[in-house]
């Protein structure tokens, strides 16, 4: 058996245990039991230390694990790796707002400097997001923070930020033999960026292990962890399929001899992309340092492939890209429908009456080319929504990711889809996109951006090539939509 696991260098003065111990369950255990003892929890850490596993991953909401890890932090002997997340509420991400939350994080671990701050944000179209993390940078260029990465972004998104100067380590995701999203677009911008990924529902909470091979559909589900995935089973095919993928890794398993769970995880770590994965512990009830040593002790050849592969053939695959569980129906997370959270979404733009037309409502952008050139972001009149030559502008007038036209593409639509939410308006009631590129070579990449959004609704579209556009971008996109339904007229 391997004495230690596999590790990985991140970055300059930072390496990693490839098995991350992830501590979301500390809130879980701390719901039903009350605040954890920080020193005893910071022992349970040290028994993790001591093992080669050390490594921790965790957020300001997973109860008093980051006081715990600080206990740990402050104990003597070498330092541990810690990574947390940050998952501010919606709103303007100022620089003091951003430091306020960065310092909350360095209060509670003890700590002068974050090793890896991970950024949550719940709506792409609040462009709040782009602004957070350059502030982010800021800090790290301080020392505050170590490395910057974020927290269940999209391929779009993780392209869009490297394309605009953020220096994104890494994201973490859902990948598993259940949900295989990450192999996709999202490995192909890790490959193009350097970007890497530290994957966790790796176990499906557990599911993924000898004890549910053969078992019955369970009826109740007591904790979070397999509420939630229980929900990622439920909609690739069921309990069947899910245990379709079960027998297979069983099957691999006995051939190994190993364990479900080394097969599973072994299967994620083979990904070039994936840095890590993160296998969450119950501090005092479970440990598995000895099975995940054994994690190093074998190797997946093509016959176990094939055998998975036969194995996914009968599931569905999980809608959407990586995160979209956390932005858009269906929701797969322990509480079901996150509609709440967005909902107190602030929107990005305001409406105002038009002075000049009854009932009709506008929308200011920011930019500075709308006062110059007297135009408005958008505007309603009756169910018709009109949405100007958007580009890539940040503020006033900051080009965002300067040179990419699909990045450029992606904060287009998501200011467009920002305008059409502040008029009472979705994706799904534009009726024509209009593009206007000013290379050829970059249709492909700004129609995949397109398409990303709209190719299940299909509004009729354009696209022109033009000789240049004013500021130097490289896409602009206007749209029009049409509101659905009766009494939707302004």
């Amino acid at each position: 058996m391997a004495q230690t696991p596999e590790r990985m260098r991140l970055a300059d003065g930072l390496e990693i245990s490839r098995v991350l111990t992830g501590l979301w369950q500390v809130a879980d255990i701390e719901r039903i039991q009350g605040t954890m003892d920080p020193e005893a929890g910071a022992d349970r850490l040290a028994d993790y230390v001591a093992a080669g596993f050390d490594s921790f991953d965790m957020a300001d909401h997973y109860g008093s694990a980051e006081i715990i890890a600080g206990r740990l932090l402050a104990r003597p002997g070498p330092r541990p790796a810690v990574f947390t997340k940050w998952c501010p509420p919606p709103g303007p991400m100022t620089a003091d707002v951003v430091r306020a939350g960065v310092q909350e994080r360095l209060d509670r671990l003890g700590t002068e400097r974050v090793d890896l701050l991970q950024f949550h944000w719940w709506s792409f179209e609040h462009p709040a997001w782009l602004d957070a993390l350059h502030e982010m940078a800021r800090l790290r260029d301080e020392g505050l923070i170590g490395e910057i990465g974020v927290t269940n972004f999209d391929a779009a998104h993780v392209a869009l930020a490297r394309a605009d100067g953020i220096p994104l380590l890494t994201n973490q995701v859902s990948f598993s033999l259940v949900d295989r999203r990450a192999a996709g677009p999202l490995s192909e911008v890790c490959d193009r960026t350097g970007t890497r990924l530290l994957a966790y529902g790796t176990l499906c909470g557990g599911f993924l292990s000898e004890r549910w091979v053969g078992r019955p559909e369970p009826a109740e589900i007591a904790d979070w962890s397999k509420m939630k995935y229980k929900r990622f089973i439920d909609v690739t095919g069921g309990w069947a399929a899910f245990q379709g993928i079960l027998a297979a890794a069983a099957d691999i398993a006995r051939r190994h001899g190993v364990s479900v769970s080394n097969v599973a995880t072994r299967w994620v770590l083979d990904h070039p992309a994936v840095a890590g994965v993160i296998v969450g512990a119950r501090l005092g009830e479970r440990a598995h340092h000895a099975d995940n040593l054994r994690l190093f002790d074998f190797a997946l050849d093509d016959d176990d492939h094939a055998r998975l592969e036969a194995a996914f053939a009968a599931t569905v695959p999980v809608p959407g890209d990586c995160g979209d569980e956390y932005r858009k129906p269906p929701f797969l997370t322990a509480s079901g429908d996150l509609s709440h959270h967005l909902d107190r979404m602030p929107l990005a733009f305001d409406a105002a009456p038009v002075p000049h037309r009854t009932g009709a409502l506008r929308v200011a952008g920011g930019s500075e080319w709308e006062d110059v050139a007297g135009y408005c972001r958008a505007q309603k009149v009756g169910d018709r929504i009109v949405v100007s030559g958007t580009t890539a502008t940040a503020g006033r007038d900051r080009v965002v990711a300067p040179g990419d036209a699909g990045a450029q593409a992606t904060f287009v639509i998501d200011k467009i889809l920002a305008a059409l939410a502040a008029l009472g308006a979705t994706a799904e009631d534009v009726i024509r996109t209009r593009i206007y590129v000013v290379d050829e070579a970059d249709a492909l990449a700004v129609s995949r951006a397109h398409g990303r959004v709209f190719g299940t609704i299909k509004p009729a579209n354009t696209l022109i090539v033009v000789a240049g556009l004013i500021g130097g971008y490289r896409v602009e996109i206007e749209a029009e939509a049409m509101l659905r339904g009766a009494g939707a007229g302004g």
